[in-house]
């Protein structure tokens, strides 16, 4: 029996963490894979799935509507694709109503549309820059960046991410913010060993490297890279800071990166602590909670319904 797994990412580490046994495993699928093995199993490019091997498909990716559609031109059928990532969407119901704009005109249309509207994708982020299935990917979290990007005109401070992984959110905050000097802090070698990583998320997490990261930066002359382990990454950097996105899944480094970014973040500047809802990874929010008993105040913040449970905290 073929039981091809499509991603080598976080959802492929929650997959087998979950119970999926490696042993199953035939192969690995992924558009693009960091190198031809995946925990001692082959990497296959999608064009190499054959249909008829394959008797399920699991797709841990979120990428949902351009796998399926890659699933459709291989021939793979619905009933052998499993999808753990994106499989409820919202629609927008006028989107087919292609009448509307022929017979009221499409600028009588556009001040009739609701404007409080969920379904259209962030207007900056969607300017050309972004793929479309990155944009669906995590509609709330990106929709929220952009928000609170166009807040910060008037707060002074440079931005920076803690836990960079592949870059694409830092992608984001370049493009919303592209005067800003963005500092990007991250191993690039995973986590270290005290972290509490498994195997199977630490291997996951490896595929990434400072070019890599820097080839997809809009504007990659605002990047200031700080490799290697946090804090000692810093290297005695004093900054004041506008925007801070916090992403590093573990208690230790959360815990290290609230006590450096937090005294620093401007008056009405913004954290985005990343994974605090997440129950797969509980350290976040008890960094949390640790950071707060040392201060002795409880920091101002709202959770977000993203697909990892962002928590925003703001000054």
């Amino acid at each position: 029996m073929g039981i091809y797994i499509w991603g080598t990412g976080c959802g492929a580490s929650e997959l087998l963490e979950q119970g999926m046994e490696l042993e199953r495993i035939t192969a690995f699928v992924d558009s693009f894979p960091g190198g031809t093995e995946f925990l001692g199993k082959p990497v296959l490019l999608p064009q190499q799935l054959t249909a008829a091997d394959c008797d399920l498909l699991i797709i841990t990716a979120r990428h949902a509507d351009a796998i399926g559609q890659t699933c459709r031109e291989l021939g793979i059928p619905e009933r052998k694709c499993l999808f753990l990532k994106n499989n409820s969407f919202l629609t927008d119901r006028n989107s087919e109503c292609s009448a509307a704009e022929e017979i009221l005109g499409k600028e009588l249309l556009q001040r009739l549309l609701p404007r409080q509207h969920i379904v259209p994708t962030p207007a900056q982020l969607a300017a050309g820059i972004l793929p479309e299935q990155e944009l669906t990917n995590d509609y709330v979290r990106l929709a929220t960046l952009e928000l609170l990007c166009r807040k910060l005109a008037a707060v002074p401070g440079a931005a920076a991410e803690l836990g960079v992984y592949r870059g694409f959110f830092a992608r984001c905050i370049n493009l919303l913010l592209p005067e800003r000097t963005l500092y990007l802090f991250d191993s690039f070698a995973g986590f270290g060993e005290m972290a509490g990583a498994s195997e199977s998320f630490q291997a996951a997490h490896a595929n990434t490297t400072v070019q890599k990261v820097l080839d997809i930066m809009p504007y990659p002359d605002r990047i200031t890279v700080k490799p290697g382990f946090f804090p000692a990454s810093l290297d005695g950097l004093e900054e004041r800071f506008c925007l801070v996105s916090l992403d590093v899944d573990f208690y230790e480094t959360t815990l290290e990166g609230l006590r450096y970014f937090w005294p620093r973040l401007e008056k009405g500047g913004y954290l985005l602590l990343h994974d605090w809802g997440n129950p797969k990874l509980p350290g976040v929010s008890e960094a949390l909670k640790q950071y707060e008993k040392e201060t002795g105040a409880s920091l101002p913040a709202v959770p977000l319904c993203d697909v990892s449970g962002t928590l925003v905290l703001s000054k």
